[in-house]
Formats: C-alpha cells, structure tokens, sequence
C-alpha cells in the first residue's frame, strides 16, 4: 500500500496535487491553516491510493512525498 505524507509547512494550497490525482483522493483543507496562512492539502482516503505520484510530480514546492 502506498503511502503519501504532505509537509503542511510547505504546501501553499494550489491545488495542483489534487487536480492531478486520478483517484481523486486529495483535496484542500478548509478546516485549519498551515504557518503561512493557507489552507493545506490533504489525502481524504489513503486506502485509494494507488502510488503513482502524481501528487508529488505536480507539486511546485516539493511539499508532497510518495513510498510505496
């Protein structure tokens, strides 16, 4: 089962990772904001994941990491 881990610090909130998932599994949180004052990415169902790394490959920042 893959694993994905978002560094929150990081993530800027452009959605680009969630736009690139094909199983739709991240979406940007409206809960809290991260240190920078966005509203961070998020993985709703980690069981879908399928490890492509799609997520992290859009990534502009690097803030996403994908193991396998």
């Amino acid at each position: 089962m893959a694993k994905v881990t978002i560094n929150e610090n990081v993530c800027k909130g452009c959605g680009l990772c969630a736009e690139a998932c094909p199983k739709k599994i991240i979406e940007l949180t409206s809960e809290r904001l991260n240190s920078k004052g966005y509203y961070p990415a998020q993985v709703i169902d980690m069981e879908k994941c399928i490890g492509c790394a799609m997520c992290a490959t859009m990534c502009p920042d690097s803030a996403i990491t994908v193991e396998r």
